[in-house]
């Protein structure tokens, strides 16, 4: 039976000090955390001298199809804005270019030191039974664990938000008014079948459910959602709070706040989990804590949208489960997981004048491997532990970041950027070593990106233009919302 043993490195034992000992793999699993120096028999022996080990960085939260989106977002837009502009770059994509988005995704995971993923994918106008495995075959060929999870609704921007149809007029009015999702039924129905027939893929690769925004989804697809994922123990995301006027509309459209909406469908439960939570009250937290549910922290998007700055600490206090992700690559401009985790740390400073309630490092890196670990419903993944998966990341000791080396979890924390990384190892394979990721061929695949980019641009181009000037709408109305809503908190009694 094939082991391995890794020695001479520095290795971040349990997620809670660095230690010189050797890990003993086995299966794709750490058997044993040895004494440095011991031998194994018939052990094949894996030098590590130079290198600091810790566990691979699990991404709470992304969106494969961003990948192929990059550079197609203004700078200015929020995140209404953002949706309505932005829809051009996903229309007329082949089964071919899910495949390409999930490559390039896993690919740039992998170069940033990640080992899975919540991917919350879409494919217009809906979900297919093709499209959600040829997803899944992707991430498994490259070898990144990953959740699976088509991005779907019922209802488009301009349904869901009350109001928003009335702000168009003439022509495009006309068109926005007429787009359409496909019936929640179907929808459904295709995911029950993706389910039923879940390609012959490792377990590493496993199949998910993500109803994209709660305004977006009619009450009846929310609760069909929330069955599916109780019938077959399936992890479920949403974007919760993401921005004050998701809730400002919650208010409108239900009359209460969108966890409280969530919570009277039978939505919360330990498979829920919300992406951002920004805009998230006490009563909410309480209420997805008391469920089980967790909330995944996506600061850099949050930033790049201007969302806001979740409050991560009051969330941590209610007892909330919190992991981290880095959202789309057309939103938060990659998928660097390290940079999450620097700022997840660094912005909770800006919130709060105590240092003690400040979010410290280790928080941060928790969040980032264990905490996203139980979003995706991963057991044993996230620490390096005697029966946890061999999910492993190499960083150079000899790098700038560790000289000097004081407290390397603070360093890798607060400085790393990805530029140390060795390499990477995923359930005991080796995925990445000597700058390149070993299981697909990345110069081929930076070729297809870029004709398949210039391919769907050219496709694109007059519903391209259709979208930019919804956005303009969009991004007027939901200012003009946003600002009467402080005007009616400022003459509140």
């Amino acid at each position: 039976m094939h082991k391995t043993l890794i020695g001479g490195g520095l290795v971040l034992v349990d997620n809670a000090q660095f230690a010189q000992v050797s890990l003993l793999i086995e299966q794709g699993v750490i058997e044993a955390v040895m004494p440095a120096g011991e031998a194994v028999a018939e052990a094949q022996r894996l030098d590590a001298s130079g290198r600091l080990i810790i566990p691979g960085l699990v991404n709470g939260h992304t969106h494969s199809h961003g990948a192929l989106g990059r550079g197609g977002v203004s700078d200015l837009a929020r995140l209404e804005t953002f949706l309505a502009e932005s829809s051009w770059l996903n229309m007329n994509r082949q089964t071919d270019d899910l495949r390409l988005c999930a490559e390039l995704s896993a690919v740039e995971l992998i170069r940033k030191g990640c080992t899975a993923c919540f991917d919350m994918f879409i494919e217009l106008p809906g979900p297919s039974v093709d499209g959600i495995h040829t997803v899944a075959e992707a991430y498994d060929s490259i070898g990144l664990r990953a959740v699976v999870a088509p991005m779907i609704a019922d209802q488009t921007i301009y349904q869901a938000l009350p109001g928003l149809l009335d702000a168009f007029d003439g022509p495009l009015g006309d068109a926005v008014g007429q787009m359409r999702m496909p019936k929640w039924q179907d929808t459904l129905q295709v995911c029950h079948e993706a389910l039923r027939r879940w390609p012959a893929v490792s377990d590493r690769v496993r199949p998910g459910i993500g109803p994209t925004i709660p305004l977006h989804c009619s009450e009846d697809f929310l609760k069909a959602c929330a069955a599916l994922s109780h019938e077959g123990c399936l992890p479920l995301q949403t974007h919760l709070a993401e921005t004050r006027l998701q809730q400002i509309m919650a208010q409108r459209k239900f009359g209460m706040s969108l966890t409280e909406h969530l919570d009277d469908l039978g939505m919360l439960s330990s498979h829920f989990s919300g992406a951002h939570g920004v805009w998230l009250a006490e009563t909410e937290m309480r209420l997805l804590a008391q469920q089980g549910a967790g909330i995944c922290h996506n600061p850099m998007s949050n930033l790049r949208l201007g969302s806001g700055i979740a409050p991560v600490r009051r969330m941590q206090d209610a007892g909330i489960c919190m992991g981290l992700g880095t959202d789309a690559s057309n939103t938060s401009d990659g998928q660097n997981m390290f940079e999450a985790m620097r700022l997840a740390a660094t912005l909770s400073r800006a919130q709060d004048d105590d240092p003690t309630r400040w979010l410290r490092t280790a928080d941060a890196f928790r969040m980032a491997t264990e905490g996203s670990a139980r979003l995706l419903a991963l057991n044993r993944v996230g620490k390096i532990a005697p029966g946890w998966a061999a999910d492993l990341v190499f960083l150079d000791l000899g790098y700038c970041h560790y000289t000097p080396l004081r407290s390397p979890l603070d360093q890798i924390v607060l400085a790393e950027n990805g530029a140390a990384l060795r390499e990477v190892m995923i359930a005991g394979r080796t995925v990445f070593a000597e700058g390149q990721v070993l299981t697909i061929d990345e110069t081929a695949l930076s070729a297809r990106a870029q004709a398949a980019a210039g391919r769907l641009d050219h496709a694109n181009q007059d519903t391209r233009l259709m979208c930019q000037a919804a956005a303009t709408v969009v991004q007027s109305f939901c200012q003009k919302q946003c600002a009467r809503n402080m005007n009616q908190q400022r003459k509140a009694p």
